[in-house]
């Protein structure tokens, strides 16, 4: 029996809510889940949480906007109702595949737009005037595209300059000279004004507008140019949200001290938050039913289906001893569209043995299911898929139904109750022991470095 402690599920699992605080021993806290006629979701907390330590369990399967819109309320809800620590504890956590942009070294690619040149611009041009169209970027190099906007603003002044192929350097070179010496008129700077006011020989200079190849703030947006070799495009880069900062920054504000989840899709997720947050695994249960379900695992042969999954595989198949083969994913564009196709290639040698599948997370099964058929046709006798959080949306069961996979391994992060009764490939493995153990340590103050071992 744990004191002082209240413990309130979501709508997301209740199963797994239930599962959690038999092995703690104590009864969920009441609390009213509820939506309004619009839509609206409506938390209502019918405990006393002062001063206690409060766990809130809300997975991210199912709908998964409404599940976090009421996380983040029930646990405002508890943060002003006083609560001594609020913890999220989040099975699956929702938006783990978004944790960052995918940027690479050279950036997000630019619009592809018709274009003569090779050069755009890398970065959003600067802030129009108020009521001044944006600039949409230039094509072609810029130095070319200043030279043409100086040599226009050289032809339009009274005093005409003669054309040469270098206009830009020529205006340059004959603004520094006086007039009467080559026929133009110097520019009205401070240091020139003055030596002339101090000067024993009064030279009257006739000042203008210095010729400038710069835009002011006034002059963001360029003249039309006639006669010229490039035309205007959308130069700006292809920015992607931040989806993965946000979600923290939204757990982080409601007012949660502490969340804790399982496999996630990133680590570096944990890096987005300013609160401890406790990344259990899902590789012990994972480990221990290929020790206890699987026959002669020591024949068998641990595979990631991707290049992403390979440091996890790897650990698996370390502690049993096990080989590990890779399936690596080369994309290249076909002829008919550019859009490219991803070729999956085998790294191992498979032949005649068990080969047992680790993933994270199975939404579409698409890349489960792919690999299946490539170990089958290089000779596996049998294929054993096993994923900590089964999501499996859409298509996914009847993907599975009909792949070459013998057998599906998941967890119930989420829940799995509907999936197999479509589904006979498929097992769950019940992982509310690990959270309610990560969940009494917390609470006491112990260490859960013991729920990060294998053994």
């Amino acid at each position: 029996m744990v004191r002082n402690i209240i413990v309130f599920g979501g709508t997301s699992h209740p199963e797994l809510n239930e599962r959690i605080c038999h092995h703690l021993g104590i009864p969920l806290a009441k609390i009213l889940l509820d939506k309004f006629a619009v839509g609206e979701t409506r938390v209502e907390v019918q405990e006393s949480v002062r001063g206690k330590d409060v766990f809130i369990i809300q997975s991210g399967g199912g709908s998964i906007n409404d599940h976090l819109v009421e996380l983040l309320i029930t646990i405002s809800a508890c943060r002003t109702a006083s609560a001594k620590r609020v913890t999220a504890v989040l099975p699956l956590f929702p938006y783990s595949r978004q944790s960052d942009v995918p940027y690479n070294k050279a950036g997000v690619p630019l619009p592809q737009g018709q274009s003569s040149g090779s050069y755009t611009f890398e970065s959003r041009p600067q802030t129009p005037a108020p009521h001044r169209q944006e600039s949409q970027g230039l094509s072609g190099n810029t130095d070319t595209v200043v030279r043409k906007l100086a040599r226009v603003k050289l032809e339009e002044s009274p005093t005409s300059i003669s054309k040469e192929p270098n206009g830009l350097q020529k205006a340059a070179r004959m603004g520094n000279h006086v007039n009467g010496t080559n026929g133009f008129k110097r520019h009205d700077t401070a240091e020139s004004t003055k030596s002339s006011q101090s000067s024993s020989k009064s030279v009257e200079f006739d000042v203008e507008k210095p010729v400038s190849i710069f835009t002011n703030h006034e002059d963001l947006v360029p003249p039309p140019i006639q006669g010229t070799d490039f035309t205007p495009q959308p130069g700006y880069k292809q920015w992607v949200a931040q989806a993965g900062t946000l979600v923290a920054d939204l757990l982080t504000s409601a007012g949660a001290d502490h969340v804790i989840t399982m496999d996630l899709h990133d680590a570096q997720y944990q890096g987005f938050f300013d609160i401890p947050v406790d990344n259990l695994y899902g590789r012990p249960l994972l480990k221990r039913y290929i020790e206890t379900d699987v026959p002669n695992y020591k024949e068998a042969i641990i595979v990631s289906p991707d290049a992403g999954g390979a440091k996890r595989a790897t650990a698996i198949a370390d502690k049993l001893g096990l080989q590990f083969a890779l399936i690596h994913k080369e994309r290249r564009p076909t002829k008919i569209t550019d859009r490219q196709n991803a070729t999956m290639m085998l790294v191992g040698q498979v032949a005649g043995k068990t080969a047992i599948l680790v993933d994270d997370l199975a939404d579409t099964s698409n890349t489960i299911t792919r690999a299946a058929k490539l170990l089958k046709k290089e000779g596996a006798t049998k294929v054993i898929a096993l994923l900590t959080h089964g999501v499996l949306s859409g298509d996914a069961i009847a993907r599975i139904n009909a792949s070459a996979l013998d057998q599906v391994i998941v967890t119930n992060s989420v829940p799995q109750d509907e999936h197999k009764r479509l589904c006979p490939k498929l097992k769950s493995l019940d992982v509310s022991g690990i959270f309610a153990e990560a969940i009494r340590r917390v609470h006491h103050g112990e260490s859960i470095s013991v729920l990060f071992k294998y053994d």
